[in-house]
C-alpha cells in the first residue's frame, strides 16, 4: 500500500480545527485519505468497529491518529489508553494534537503510550508549519508498522 493510501483519522471536535488541519494537510501535499470522528465515543466505535462502523470497508484502519484529549463523551485520554490497551490497535501511532500543556496531560499520554505530544498553535501560520512538520516525520521520515485490515 502505497503512503498516500494510508488512511489518517482525526478524532477533533471544532469543525475550525478540523477545516484547518484538512488546509494545512492539502497545503503541505498530504494525499492520504482522511476520516474524522468528532467525539471520543465516536471515535471508539471507530476504531474497534462498532455500530456504525462495524463494517472494516467503510472503517478502514488509520495508519496514523491525530487525537484531541478535550472531547465530548469518551475524552480523548481515556481513548488513548483504550487504544494501547487494546493488541489489534496499539501499534498504530496515535499523535496528541491539543491546546493542553499541562504537566499532567503530558505525562499521562505518555504513560499511556502516545508516540507524540503537540500542543496545538495559536495562530494559523504555526498551525500550518506545525502540520507539515508533523506530515515530513510520520509519513516521509519514519516507517509505519502495517495496518491489518
Amino acid at each position: 500500500m502505497a503512503s498516500d493510501d494510508r488512511t489518517i483519522l482525526i478524532v477533533e471536535d471544532s469543525d475550525d480545527d478540523f477545516l484547518a488541519t484538512s488546509r494545512a494537510f492539502k497545503k503541505a501535499g498530504l494525499k492520504n485519505p482522511v476520516r474524522r470522528c468528532s467525539n471520543g465515543d465516536q471515535a471508539v466505535d471507530y476504531l474497534f468497529r462498532q455500530g456504525d462502523f462495524s463494517n472494516p470497508a467503510t472503517a478502514p484502519r488509520p495508519a496514523v491518529i491525530l487525537l484531541d484529549l478535550n472531547l465530548p463523551g469518551t475524552d480523548g485520554r481515556e481513548v488513548l489508553r483504550r487504544i494501547k490497551a487494546e493488541p489489534a490497535l496499539q501499534k498504530i501511532p496515535v499523535i496528541v494534537l491539543t491546546t493542553s500543556s499541562a504537566e499532567q496531560d503530558i505525562e499521562r499520554c505518555y504513560a499511556y503510550g502516545a508516540n507524540s505530544y503537540v500542543q496545538k498553535p495559536v495562530d494559523l501560520q504555526g498551525f500550518f508549519q506545525a502540520i507539515a512538520r508533523l506530515k515530513d516525520y510520520w509519513f516521509e521520515v519514519a516507517i509505519l508498522p502495517r495496518t491489518d485490515e
